[in-house]
């Protein structure tokens, strides 16, 4: 029988909703989408580029506590608010990941929670 458990973390902002941080079903990890949020909270406005960057850090942090990197990511999703903003966002997510390239597919969204320019949701690959 697979096993299913939630991940809830500190080192990420909290769920804002009837939903978890990350489940971890089997092998794999499924991490909500990660809006511009610090950890405590508080929202990281301005530039496409310092929203990823939380996004990013937001990542991580869940990562961290699953035991496991970006280098375990199999696949992401990013919503941002406005197409323009791609090769800035696109910019800043090359530096997270490197050489690492999981599958990843991109949408412009009417909106966003909190009206933030991007949100980004992962699954990753844990092992057995």
């Amino acid at each position: 029988m697979m096993s299913i458990s939630i991940l809830s973390t500190d080192k990420a902002p909290a769920a804002i909703g009837p939903y978890s941080q990350a489940v971890k079903a089997g092998p794999f990890l499924f991490a909500s989408g990660q809006i511009p949020l610090r950890p405590d909270g508080s929202l990281v406005e301005g530039s496409i580029e310092e929203q990823t960057e939380q996004v990013l850090a937001n990542i991580k942090g869940l990562l961290e506590e699953a035991g496991a990197s970006v280098t375990n990511i199999v696949k992401t999703t990013v919503f941002l608010g406005d197409m323009n903003d791609f090769a800035k966002m696109n910019e800043v997510y090359s530096t997270v990941f490197g050489e690492h390239k999981p599958a990843r597919s991109t949408v412009e969204v009417a909106r966003l929670p909190r009206d933030v320019k991007v949100e980004i949701e992962f699954v990753a690959y844990l092992g057995s």
